[in-house]
């Protein structure tokens, strides 16, 4: 599935950057264009990958280009100022070329925030694509702002993007990990499992051809209807000794072992299982999810219909869901196999609820709680739920 991305505030311009690092360091080839948008000069600075013509500061006569702090609305107001300015940025990118937009921001900030709702109802007036937004949620640790300010973007964002994707960070922090030192960490462990989900299916080899195809037109099925999504991931190293019928030699066409059947088939199982049951992007009851999307990938020898179809027929009964989609994704000169779940449109997660009180007592200790009322952080919480008045 090609992608153009586009990061917005010191979060979303710091994960599209190792996006793009990540797919030249893997030599993946998914991402169509790529622009970090902020109204922090020294943030957009800091970024490494993305090219600095596609570094786009906005907002500089009223920010002055020191960021908004974390002020939502603030950020609101200067993306709709400068919305035609934001989108002139995608104008030397060939967007006729991709299949979808990912907006990228952190929700609990200001400029991310704020902005990325602006953005993604822009492109959506503009192009006849899908726009989906990756949506970072806060840690406990962090200060109650940020949990006030990702209930308010949550619910804008939700409306204005086809399908939103959460990560926790919440959830992948280690014990007595701060999130300023594990930045780069957590950043690294949702790139890796996005860039797989969008990567499949995008032919690296043509020596070969999956059994089963994983197109575009299958992500966007599994996205579609609006809502949230998770992201399930687990892999398995393959031996690297003969004593199994393989080595990493077979990988490259030096012998033509194959693996045992059962061996191949139990990994791929037990890397569905492990997926599905273990650190999700966002936690969730996987019963709860209305659509899934099963991504297999490994070397293809190692790739059994078996072990495909039977984890595929798992996930159905887990999520109690007829609309499982699922293929392979072959890499001769992958040393593992893995296999990435997405989990669309799940509505039992405990982690909106906690998220939701605790910006209620922020709001009611700071005195806003007329600003933020608490039939407001019902509708937050419901929107999740339900998926009423969600964008379709």
């Amino acid at each position: 599935m090609r992608l153009v991305l586009l990061g917005i505030g010191q979060a979303g311009g710091k994960i599209v950057d190792r996006f793009l690092e990540y797919e030249r360091q893997t030599e993946q080839d998914f991402i169509e264009g790529a622009v970090a948008f902020n109204t922090a000069r020294a943030d957009l600075k800091e970024l490494s990958h993305v090219p600095e013509h596609h570094r786009q500061l906005f907002g500089e006569v009223d920010a002055k280009g020191h960021g908004v702090g974390a002020d939502t609305e603030f950020a609101a107001d200067l993306a709709e100022q400068d919305a035609q300015q934001l989108i002139r940025s995608l104008d030397d990118i060939p967007t006729s070329r991709a299949d979808a937009f990912l907006v990228v921001a952190g929700l609990g900030g200001g400029t991310g925030s704020g902005a990325a709702p602006v953005l993604a109802n822009e492109l959506d007036r503009i192009y006849e694509k899908p726009v989906y937004g990756l949506g970072v949620l806060p840690a406990s640790e962090e200060e109650d702002v940020f949990a006030y300010n990702a209930v308010r973007s949550f619910r804008t964002l939700v409306n204005h993007v086809d399908n939103l994707l959460l990560f926790d960070n919440d959830t992948w922090l280690k014990s007595g990990e701060e999130v300023t030192e594990a930045h780069d960490r957590l950043n690294g462990e949702l790139v890796r499992r996005l860039s797989v989900l969008f990567n499949a299916g995008e032919v690296t080899d043509e020596n070969v051809v999956a059994e089963s195809v994983i197109d575009s037109s299958e992500i966007i099925n599994t996205l579609r209807g609006g809502g949230v999504s998770t992201i399930g991931h687990a892999s398995s190293t393959l031996p690297t000794d003969d004593s199994s019928g393989f080595s990493l030699g077979n990988l490259f066409g030096s012998s033509d072992n194959e693996p045992d059947e059962i061996e191949a088939m139990n990994r791929i199982t037990t890397a569905a299982r492990k997926a599905t049951r273990g650190r999700l992007t966002l936690p969730c009851d996987v019963s709860s999810s209305q659509r899934a999307l099963v991504v297999t990938s490994g070397p293809p020898q190692w790739l059994s219909r078996k072990g495909i179809e039977q984890s595929r027929q798992w996930i159905e009964e887990e999520t109690e869901s007829m609309e499982i989609r699922g293929g392979d994704d072959p890499r001769s000169d992958s040393d593992r196999v893995s296999v990435t779940v997405l989990f669309a449109g799940v509505t039992d997660i405990p982690r909106i609820e906690q998220l939701r009180e605790r910006a209620l007592k922020a709001a009611e200790s700071s005195g806003d709680s007329d600003d933020l009322s608490e039939t407001e952080l019902d509708d937050f919480a419901d929107s999740s739920v339900d998926g009423s008045d969600l964008k379709r």
